[in-house]
């Protein structure tokens, strides 16, 4: 299943907050380039923000960080909304991962 050239949305209720040109995969990452619209800066910090806390490997404040991100906004691929997705934006890249079925946590 190749997904490169494929165009993903990310999306905040009705308004586009930026589009990913995928351009590379490593299951069960997709790579692309993030072409955010102005939209995007009000969100900006809460990216630069969970994955600076990722990255100090803070994973329980990466999670409350993160869900912050998950609750308010969508990740549309071609083909509709994704269920649950993890995703990453940094200088003009993003890298995610996605679920069509939500994931239950224990």
């Amino acid at each position: 299943m190749g997904f490169e050239g494929d165009l993903w949305r990310l999306m905040r209720q009705e308004e586009l907050l930026g589009e990913i040109a995928i351009d590379g995969a490593d299951f069960p990452w997709l790579h692309g380039h993030f072409m955010p619209t102005p939209a995007f800066e009000e969100v900006r910090p809460w990216f630069d923000e969970s994955l600076a806390l990722l990255e100090a490997e803070e994973y329980e404040r990466f999670d409350t960080s993160y869900d912050r991100i998950a609750d308010a906004l969508a990740l549309v691929a071609p083909s509709g909304p994704v269920a649950e997705f993890l995703l990453h934006i940094n200088d003009g890249r993003a890298w995610f991962r996605w679920s069509d079925e939500p994931v239950d946590e224990p």
